[in-house]
């Protein structure tokens, strides 16, 4: 989760971490997918980058599937690498550093580790400028070694206003779902209003995944794909292979 000033706040940071991501709807299928893309692609990893890494919950996730592996952890909310050291103190080989992907100078950070065989980011780079977001792809893509691989679980924009109202429906009835379970006598529409009102809800700087797609596809990702997409919800990403040839092979 990469910050604004909102994010160095200790109750959003709770929140976020207690509540909202925890009503992500599909959530074990967004990691099934994940698992099945690097099983695939990259199954004997070396260096796991999670950037705006929250808690660690992704880079974590994939430690666990890759024990011998070893993972740099970035984000740029104090309270967030709090989290992330707590939740990784038992995970081997492991550095959690601050910086913010923002700006530029974040890549200081991340050259001493690279290069990586996959950089993950979850729900962290919707934050940023569209201008900014392509040249962080474009730093993300100069990270990775050969085959490495890139994935976005990310939260991206509707085509119309109308599909906007319908992720927002969809999204505030999982997280009703899910504070109802601790306050039985909670109401949709305190929920709704919870939602509707966040004060983190302006930093988002939404852009549809197909123009994401021709992004990472113009850096010289190869396999640019959207995997996954339910609403405003959707994973997506590609490899840097080495020497692509023309029909699609690597040498």
């Amino acid at each position: 989760m990469e910050t604004t000033n909102h994010w160095q706040s200790r109750k959003m940071t709770q929140a976020f971490l207690e509540e909202a991501r925890c009503a992500i709807p599909a959530a074990g299928l967004q990691f099934a997918i994940i698992d099945r893309i690097v099983n695939c692609w990259c199954d004997r990893p070396q260096r796991i980058l999670d950037l705006g890494c929250g808690d660690g919950i992704m880079g974590r996730y994939l430690l666990n599937v890759f024990p011998n592996a070893s993972g740099l952890f970035i984000d740029s909310s104090d309270p967030m690498l709090e989290a992330a050291r707590t939740s990784l103190k038992e995970t081997p080989n492991v550095t959690v550093s601050k910086g913010d992907f923002g700006l530029p100078d974040w890549t200081t950070i991340a050259e001493e580790h690279a290069p990586f065989d996959i950089v993950i980011s979850g729900f962290a780079i919707h934050h940023l400028t569209n201008a900014r977001k392509q040249t962080l792809y474009g730093e993300i893509f100069a990270l990775l070694g050969a085959r490495g691989l890139f994935l976005n679980l990310e939260h991206v924009s509707s085509a119309t206003p109308s599909g906007t109202d319908l992720f927002d429906a969809f999204l505030i009835d999982h997280l009703h779902r899910f504070q109802h379970l601790s306050d039985p006598c909670l109401s949709r529409e305190t929920t709704a209003a919870g939602y509707t009102n966040r004060p983190d809800r302006h930093d988002n700087i939404l852009a549809p995944v197909e123009e994401q797609c021709r992004w990472l596809r113009r850096i010289g990702f190869t396999d640019v794909d959207c995997f996954f997409k339910a609403f405003e919800l959707a994973i997506f990403g590609g490899r840097r292979l080495a020497n692509p040839q023309p029909n699609g092979s690597v040498s």
